[in-house]
């Protein structure tokens, strides 16, 4: 199991309890309407691009253990890292389910209620797929199988990818690096996201110091 999975690991540490209060935060930020699919990105292509791979497979190991139905799709079709992290194969994915017409090779990585959707291997065209109406009805097939859909999606300021998925799902939530992510940067994302009228639901700061006063009591 990977290090990475920190939900899986060790359920019980701080940064544990911050996913699952993550978790509960996006759960209850539409009290008029249910969140049921969520992109997940970050503002450049850097340790912090890294950084939303493993914040999102955290968050959809808690979204699973809550007793939801919840798939999990690596929409970076340049550098997916979700086959990395739950160390499955990527010879087949979202890539050649979008490309060849092919159903989707749904993943079960050991965890109840969690399947994934890896990315498949790069194609010469990614955003170009994921902006097609094939895209889009994929999205509603994925609605239509689980209660909530989480998209793990590349950089924003690196390609336009996340902008043109983001347009057909509920909201994105952005993740930061403290000490990595540049301010301006921030911004600019939050920017570009907000022109094209996307629902920004949030934001995560990782590799924060942990404050042992307001711990565990």
């Amino acid at each position: 199991m990977s290090k990475h999975l920190i939900t899986l690991t060790d359920p019980g540490s701080p940064a544990s309890e911050a996913f699952r209060t993550l978790r509960t935060n996006l759960l209850f930020s539409h009290p008029d309407r249910a969140l049921q699919t969520l992109l997940v990105t970050s503002p450049t292509q850097d340790a912090d691009s890294s950084q939303k791979s493993i914040t999102i497979a955290n968050l959809a190991v808690t979204m699973a253990q809550s007793g939801r139905q919840t798939m999990l799709v690596d929409c970076d079709l340049r550098r997916g890292n979700q086959h990395k992290i739950w160390d499955v194969g990527n010879e087949e994915g979202l890539s050649t389910v979008l490309l060849q017409d092919s159903e989707m090779s749904i993943r079960d990585v050991g965890v109840e209620n969690l399947s994934l959707l890896n990315a498949g291997p790069q194609p010469l065209n990614p955003a170009d797929l994921l902006g097609s109406p094939k895209m889009r009805e994929l999205i509603h097939i994925m609605m239509g199988q689980a209660e909530m859909v989480l998209f793990d999606a590349p950089p924003v300021l690196a390609v336009t990818d996340a902008a043109l998925l983001a347009s057909n799902l509920d909201g994105v939530l952005l993740v930061f690096s403290a000490g990595q992510t540049k301010r301006a940067h921030a911004a600019r994302a939050k920017e570009l996201l907000e022109r094209v009228n996307i629902n920004i639901v949030g934001a995560v700061l990782n590799n924060t110091p942990f404050d042992a006063s307001i711990g565990a009591y």
